[in-house]
């Protein structure tokens, strides 16, 4: 077994340790979401969290991790009255983001059903995590239906498993924590609040502090054992106070003012629903014990908000998660209690042990304090790139109008990419729709279809005993379909004729209402522009729907027309998207006005770029953005091209007429308005 990195070696992240060691005092707060960039010690602080926790004990050859002083009645593996113990260390679970639902939750034994004819339940990782930590590394990358699964186990401390005449109930209480890329996609928000708390991470910028991470791994790869050990007394220390925290975690009064306080500082920050204060309230009383005290302090309350409130006051999937400081101050002062808890008379943060004020862990040596929290640009401040090529008459960037909810927008036919919302697609989950021989390896038996096709011979093979002779000839594999997730490309006109009658502002707004729904419909996306004189790949494909919105919100609009530059380009990016992903399917939407300006012969050159997706079979749609009383129907010309359909800006939400995308064949329809 390797030897993991000491989690008191970890340079900085203070945010990142407190929230973990937090979760290891009261598991009842539900775990931890690490948000940041790649290469910030996300993981490897997860991984030496293990370690620190105490050793638990278990009932002997429980597969359920029974504690023996209160064993689980329901316990599948149970009872266990009076039945032997061991102690072993807490685990840490991985849960890989290809895993199946079988092995996160368990299922029944095949095996068993088939040669011995009893039902009996494999448990899965589930029951593997209970009493330790369940870690999931890119958790936003993980299939929509296990991380409702893992997160209902979390929240109800129990794993229910109903399939496949298997009905078992077992206990499920670990430390969730999973880490992700932001750039990467993010978690729908009814998930981002089943988190307990979440923490933002960032690489540090203090050149000291950055030398010193380097050391330390170094050191560490070079003699994992021998560096381990020189942190030996640190790691003792530390889980030391974990078990004196959690043995004091009863004692610790919650009172009336810090409850005020708490529930005002929600209702302050407009957060849905009750669990944010439930969240509030563990993590404050947590944060009094790890401090070493019985009471509940303002200053707890007031870091239990910064960690439990940014996920949770996010209004929408673009707005940038945080909390303002000088509101939450002025929250809490307002509602200061009078028991005690309303921090009047603070005490000197030294006198909370080595965690500092409210709890926090010191700094460590090699840098200043919050030095791996440098600020970073926020989208639309500017430091996103610019598109190049502009025109004459090139317009600053309008800000998007009000979005809203359009109508789904779908690839035709059957797909087979990676699982999603948006089309129809053969999935390794969803609802079983046939039967068929393996080809390959089997991955889902089809229980009912196998044993039919196995029944037959079981004479004929000399069957004697309450088990089904099975031969490999009799597997069936099971055909489900479910919805895929497809790469939407957007192909958007800003060119000067666009920003005409202002229309550039209902543009933008009608494109970022398709981001929010590529974003709920777990889509990949990617941005083409053209004016002036070519199109360009402003984002190429990518599961950040965020980035694309900051992309579109800083576009520019001026010049001429090069539609077929543009949906040239386009072509490019799906061309190299298909070598990437040949599974992953594509829609094209096309907003535009259907003018084409600039070059020889433009409307002839666009003609023929368009051409090429009716050829190849891509799925497109046209936002026809032209406006006012006379209107020339270029748009629907367009798309009669790519061989897809046309639709106004008006006709694009969900409340209007019905009927955008059909199949290939048939989306020759086009609406036109006459002159």
């Amino acid at each position: 077994m390797s030897t993991p990195f000491p989690f008191t070696a970890v340079v900085g992240q203070d945010d990142l340790r407190l929230a973990l060691l937090l979760n290891a005092v009261s598991p009842a707060v539900g775990g931890v979401l690490v948000r940041g960039e790649k290469g910030t010690a996300k993981s490897t602080a997860v991984r030496a969290l293990s370690a620190l926790l105490p050793a638990v004990d278990v009932v002997s050859g429980c597969r359920f991790s029974c504690d023996p002083a209160a064993p689980d009645p329901a316990c599948p593996d149970g009872p266990h009255e009076g039945g032997a113990f061991e102690s072993r260390a807490a685990r840490m679970v991985e849960l890989p983001v290809g895993a199946s639902e079988d092995r996160l939750v368990g299922a029944l034994d095949i095996e068993r059903a088939l040669a011995e004819g009893v039902k009996a339940f494999e448990p899965g990782l589930l029951a593997d995590a209970h009493r330790g930590i369940l870690y999931v590394d890119e958790v936003n990358l993980l299939h929509d239906h296990l991380v409702d699964l893992l997160l209902d186990a979390a929240a109800m401390g129990a794993s229910y498993v109903e399939r496949e005449g298997v009905s078992v109930r077992h206990a499920a209480r670990f430390l969730l924590v999973g880490t992700m890329n932001p750039e990467e996609g993010e978690l729908r928000p009814q998930l981002l609040d089943r988190f307990g708390l979440t923490v933002e991470v960032a690489a540090s910028r203090e050149p000291d502090q950055r030398v010193e991470v380097v050391r330390r791994r170094l050191a560490y790869d070079d003699d994992p054992a021998g560096f381990a050990a020189r942190w030996a007394d640190d790691e003792a220390t530390v889980r030391q106070r974990i078990v004196a925290a959690r043995q004091l975690l009863p004692s610790v009064r919650l009172g009336d003012g810090a409850l005020r306080q708490i529930a005002a500082t929600c209702a302050a920050f407009e957060v849905d629903g009750m669990r944010a204060d439930i969240v509030m309230a563990r993590t404050a009383t947590a944060l009094a014990a790890w401090a070493g005290r019985t009471d509940v302090l303002a200053e707890d309350v007031r870091q239990a908000a910064l960690l439990a409130l940014p996920h949770r006051r996010r209004r929408n999937p673009f707005d940038a998660p945080g909390l303002d400081e000088d509101k939450l101050d002025e929250t809490l002062e307002e509602f200061g209690g009078s028991d005690g808890s309303d921090g009047d008379d603070d005490p000197d943060p030294d006198d909370n042990g080595p965690g500092g004020g409210g709890g926090r862990p010191a700094p460590e040596d090699g840098g200043p304090e919050g030095g791996d929290t440098a600020a970073r640009p926020e989208a639309g401040d500017g430091g996103e790139p610019q598109p190049s090529g502009a025109g004459a008459g090139e317009q600053s960037p309008v800000r998007a109008a009000e979005p809203f909810r359009t109508k789904v927008l779908s690839v035709p036919g059957l797909g087979e990419g990676a699982a999603g919302r948006r089309s129809r697609a053969r999935t390794e989950h969803g609802r079983t729709t046939g039967a068929r021989r393996p080809r390959g390896t089997l991955t889902k038996l089809h229980l009912a279809a196998t044993v039919q096709a196995a029944a037959p011979h079981q004479r004929a093979r000399g069957r004697s005993g309450p088990g089904l002779v099975v031969r490999r000839d009799d597997l069936r594999q099971a055909t489900r379909e479910g919805r895929e997730g497809n790469l939407v490309l957007f192909v958007v006109d800003a060119s000067g004729s666009m920003a005409a009658r202002q229309r550039m502002s209902a543009v933008k707004g009608a494109v970022l209402s398709l981001l929010l729904d590529a974003y709920q419909r777990r889509d990949k996306v990617g941005l083409v522009t053209f004016r002036g004189a070519s199109g360009e790949v402003a984002l190429p494909p990518t599961s950040s729907v965020d980035a694309a919105a900051a992309r579109l919100e800083s576009l520019p609009t001026g010049g001429r027309t090069p539609l077929a530059a543009g949906l040239l380009k386009a072509h490019e990016v799906l061309r190299v998207e298909r070598l990437r992903d040949p599974a992953r399917r594509a829609l094209v939407v096309v907003v535009t006005d259907g003018r084409a300006t600039g070059g020889p012969d433009p409307v002839a050159l666009a003609s023929r770029a368009a051409g090429l997706f009716a050829a190849e079979g891509t799925a497109s749609v046209v936002v026809d953005c032209e406006s006012g009383p006379v209107r020339l129907g270029l748009a629907g010309r367009v798309a009669d091209d790519l061989g897809g359909t046309a639709v106004t800006l008006d006709e694009l939400r969900a409340d209007s007429i019905a009927g955008l995308v059909r199949d290939a064949q048939g989306a020759r329809k086009i609406q036109r308005r006459a002159a």
